[in-house]
């Protein structure tokens, strides 16, 4: 399907900042900061509908509260997706070498509340090299609006190596 556009060359496919980089363009140690987002309660009802976790940690503030904590717990699947690289620059920094996200490693250390504001960040820490691909390593790790590490861990992506001239 042709996509108008008025003759310029634009198309969705060429719609982005700058050129895609490729397996071999990057670097251990490039950082990616995800934007912050506060768990409100409407994310912790929005989760719980598409998840169909319904256990009363994550909905009833009495019964957090008889069971030890301050305010309703975050499902830990919903502190995880705040480390998805989708969120940043980086599947747009590599559209066009990336095949896929091949897996993920998580520790969930601290709880995370409603009304916590969470911080992410995805740096690369390995880059493996394979004949035409390469797999992507970084390190997750999110923050709460103390300063205080709720989870760390690890995403791998797999990588195209630049095309042959």
């Amino acid at each position: 399907m042709q996509t108008p556009s008025d003759g310029d060359g634009w198309t969705p496919a060429n719609h982005r900042s700058g050129p895609s980089r490729y397996f071999e363009d990057l670097q251990i140690g490039q950082r990616y900061a995800l934007p912050s987002r506060t768990q409100t309660e409407a994310l912790f009802a929005a989760f719980q509908l598409a998840s169909g976790d319904n256990d009363p940690i994550h909905y009833d503030r009495v019964y957090c509260r008889s069971v030890g904590h301050k305010d309703m717990l975050a499902h830990g699947m919903q502190v995880l997706i705040q480390s998805a690289a989708g969120a940043g620059t980086f599947p747009e920094e590599v559209a066009d070498a990336l095949i896929g996200f091949l897996g993920l490693d998580c520790k969930f250390l601290k709880p995370v509340y409603a009304g916590d504001t969470l911080y992410s960040d995805l740096v690369i820490s390995d880059l493996i090299e394979q004949n035409t691909t390469g797999v992507v390593v970084m390190t997750a790790t999110i923050r709460n609006q103390e300063g205080v590490t709720v989870l760390t861990g690890e995403h791998r992506y797999l990588l195209r190596k630049r095309p042959a001239a």
